[in-house]
């Protein structure tokens, strides 16, 4: 790692501005990270060090002009499900092979348009099913973090798992992400990074890959809660492209740093107390609950009755809603295609093929649940739970709960090919138990790190905030990194 990568957002931002040095400069030091460390964490799949350097030089050369976005010259990582023109876009699926697309998402591209520059794709759990980053077509991403006196490889979470590797690791300034179920929180308590996931509609889902439409929201993970206020005011917009964005304004998020949280009122749930809750998180939840009390926040006890249906009402919406958007990806149009005696075997074939054994397994539940005779009985049950776990939060609110602390994860992060969560998918699908309510309301959530366990690994907490109020889950995150610290991995790659 050089002094350059080293740099937050924020400050590269400024010595970027008191001419330290160039975005050229900066570009080649990450260029060079990746190029020493990506063999050994496969986090990125395809790195773009011309087009970097052409955006760089194009930065650099706006601010001799004086044009200088938020993001001038700050070089991001790219999940791969996010389209990049004329750049690999498969969502780390086989079957997307070879697809590059003649499109920007709009999320890529407001940060574009705001001066930033794009190192790579970013490696990911195939079309983000999976909360581990071992789904991937392209093989697992490799934690940076290793508990102490442990050589074990760990998975970085999932899906954004090459989003968050590459964050902790310093192959980015920052990185996109997506989050269905956690997919940007659980990683990012997996390897000390900041990860928010906005409130349903905040960011446009126009140019990225559909997982489950109804849940799915992009958002960042960055070193701190800084840069993420950062990167989501360029990420953020309303866009006439995808009818489920929302117009409303998008706030200076920077600016609700720093700001007290004296007399706000922090729910903790009972329900989040899960049995057999390792002690390690049960004393991470304590310490943040003081650290807020110490700043002046009221702490009270809520209820949330719904909870416990959650993960099943999820492991049935999300499917079926992917098994409906997965159909497309046929061998017709475009990326893998194998051939057959007619188009119902083509078809068959390259699905067989390109698919991943989880994608496969979500397929046929989500189509199962949807088909005649199983509709009622468990999609149209599984909304009216989503309503009433939606209805739990808002009556927490109505009340005058201003955000909720809970736990990000069930644990830390956990062993490459661990046997026994490889062999029971239902175990790997509880690592989503704190996170999965929190798509289904369509509420914003935010993971922030706040200590380390007995091995020495990460834990975050995670913060829940009203629709569109992103501003107070970022004061609040603030508080909680301003006692805890931040944690840097040791570098042994």
């Amino acid at each position: 790692m050089t002094d350059l990568t080293s740099l937050t957002i924020a400050e590269a931002r400024d010595k970027l501005a008191s001419k330290e040095f160039t975005s050229v400069d900066l570009t080649n030091a990450y260029l060079g990270a990746i190029d020493a460390a990506n063999s050994v964490l496969n986090a990125y799949i395809t790195v773009t060090p011309e087009m970097a350097l052409e955006m760089a030089k194009a930065s650099d050369a706006r601010r001799a002009s004086g044009q200088v976005g938020a993001l001038e010259g700050i070089p991001l990582g790219i999940k791969d499900l996010f389209a990049t023109k004329g750049v690999h876009t498969q969502a780390c699926s086989h079957i997307l092979d070879g697809f590059k697309p003649e499109y920007e998402s709009t999320v890529t591209q407001n940060l574009w348009d705001d001066g930033a520059v794009m190192l790579g794709k970013l490696n990911m759990d195939e079309f983000a099913m999976g909360s581990s980053n071992e789904t991937s077509h392209y093989g697992p991403v490799v934690n940076p973090w290793k508990a102490e006196g442990s050589n074990t490889q760990l998975v970085p979470g999932g899906s954004s798992g090459g989003s968050a590797a590459a964050v902790a690791a310093h192959l980015c300034a920052g990185a996109t992400a997506t989050d269905t179920g956690g997919s940007i929180r659980q990683p990012a308590a997996f390897t000390g990074t900041v990860g928010i996931k906005p409130t349903y509609g905040r960011c446009s889902r126009w140019g990225t890959v559909a997982f489950a439409s109804s849940l799915d929201q992009a958002g960042p993970i960055a070193r701190d809660v800084r840069d993420a206020a950062i990167m989501l005011k360029s990420m953020a917009s309303v866009d006439r492209k995808d009818t489920t964005s929302v117009d409303l304004p998008i706030p200076d998020y920077e600016k609700a740093l720093g700001q007290s949280v004296k007399g706000m009122k922090i729910g903790i749930p009972k329900e989040y107390r899960v049995e057999g809750m390792p002690e390690d998180i049960e004393a991470l939840w304590q310490k943040g609950i003081a650290y807020l009390k110490d700043a002046g926040a009221e702490i009270v006890d809520i209820s949330l009755p719904h909870t416990k249906y959650a993960l099943p009402a999820y492991y049935i919406v999300a499917p079926a809603e992917a098994s409906s958007n997965l159909a497309r990806y046929d061998g017709v149009r475009y990326g893998l295609r194998v051939d057959g005696k007619d188009i119902s075997d083509m078809y068959e074939k390259t699905r067989a093929a390109g698919f991943g054994t989880e994608v496969k397994r979500r397929i046929m539940i989500g189509t199962y649940v949807l088909s005649a005779g199983y509709y009622d009985a468990y999609y149209l049950q599984a909304q009216k739970v989503r309503t009433l776990i939606k209805r739990d939060f808002e009556l927490c609110f109505h009340a005058g709960v201003d955000a909720i602390l809970t736990p990000a994860t069930p644990s830390s992060a956990f062993g490459i090919a661990d046997e026994a969560l490889a062999a029971d998918p239902v175990a790997m699908y509880l690592n989503d138990i704190f996170t999965v309510t929190v798509n289904m309301a369509g509420l914003p959530g935010i993971a922030v790190p706040a200590g380390l366990d007995k091995k020495g690994l990460p834990l975050g907490l995670q913060l829940i905030g009203k629709p569109f109020d992103e501003e107070t889950l970022f004061r609040t995150a603030h508080v909680i990194e301003q006692a805890a610290g931040k944690f840097t991995p040791a570098k042994w790659w």
